[in-house]
């Protein structure tokens, strides 16, 4: 089998690996030729090109499965609904007649609820954070495009794993948080997400487009998240400032509160959580990194 990644970074470069293990092809897409050489030597076969500009995406390579994981990089000085959304309409307007399932790694950010409620596949998406209205703006474009062609979107909860716990560095400097500790946290493994991965592209390629989000079904108050972070990294208790503005005006990133439902990825997809709550992935998370 043939794969395409779009977006080998954190999450990303995982999905390569084990593809790469169960002896799958894997074309991986970058901007830059030193990039390129470090893919290359993971056993991957690198495509310099760039999603932001269509002309470079003329001679994609005939694979079956496209995979879209692209982070927002500011450092481009584009949007991020320039990155997420007119990235999605280039690659799908390049993309090979052999292609048969597109997988769009998606956010949970696309939900607006700030109540505590519980959210799922089909709940209303009224996202209030840019990151949120580009990810719901490429999904519709997703779905408009490729509709019955085997399309799933994957709505992560907050990735973590080795060397990404959010806001540990402010902990350890015993830096306030800027964050309500009376809100939830939805979270997912790196490891569990890129399972998710592997098992949404085992789908009957032939079904309708699919939503799922993707979280260890687990939410946690941010209060109580911080607090353990703390206390497994041997540092003070959190002090928390809820009322600290965001850049922008918008609003900051992680005010909202939502409790996420995994009951359809657990009844849907074919894999099991290594880490089915954010304690044991946590603890390993920070075992990992010494």
């Amino acid at each position: 089998m043939s794969k395409l990644i779009f977006g080998c970074g954190y999450l990303g470069k995982r999905v390569a690996a084990r593809y790469v293990a169960q002896a799958d092809t894997v074309y991986a897409v970058t901007r830059s030729a030193a990039r390129a050489a470090e893919l290359e030597a993971a056993g991957l076969l690198p495509v310099v090109a760039d999603i932001t500009r269509r002309e470079t995406l003329a001679s994609l390579p005939e694979v079956e499965t496209v995979i879209v994981a692209v982070g927002f990089d500011r450092s481009t000085g584009l949007s991020i609904h320039q990155t997420y959304v007119a990235g999605m309409e280039n690659v799908l307007a390049a993309l090979p007649t052999t292609v048969t399932r597109v997988i769009y790694i998606s956010s949970t950010g696309v939900y607006g609820q700030g109540d505590g409620s519980v959210v799922d596949e089909d709940s209303p998406t009224q996202p209030t954070r840019a990151g949120g209205r580009a990810c719901l703006a490429a999904e519709e474009l997703l779905a408009r495009y490729l509709l019955g062609r085997g399309a799933v979107v994957l709505r992560l909860a907050g990735i973590y794993g080795p060397g990404r716990l959010p806001r540990s560095a402010q902990l350890i400097d015993r830096e306030p948080l800027p964050v309500d500790p009376e809100t939830y946290l939805n979270l997912i493994h790196v490891d569990d997400a890129a399972e998710a991965v592997l098992a949404a592209d085992r789908l009957d390629p032939a079904a309708a487009l699919r939503r799922f989000c993707i979280s260890d079904g687990h939410p946690i108050l941010r209060g109580d998240y911080f607090a353990e972070l703390a206390r497994q990294l041997d540092t003070p208790l959190p002090v928390f400032e809820p009322d600290a503005a965001a850049a922008g005006g918008e609003p900051r990133r992680g005010s909202g509160s939502k409790r996420v439902s995994n009951a359809r990825m657990l009844a849907e997809l074919d894999f099991t959580l290594t880490y089915p709550t954010w304690r044991e992935g946590l603890a390993a998370s920070l075992a990992a990194a010494g």
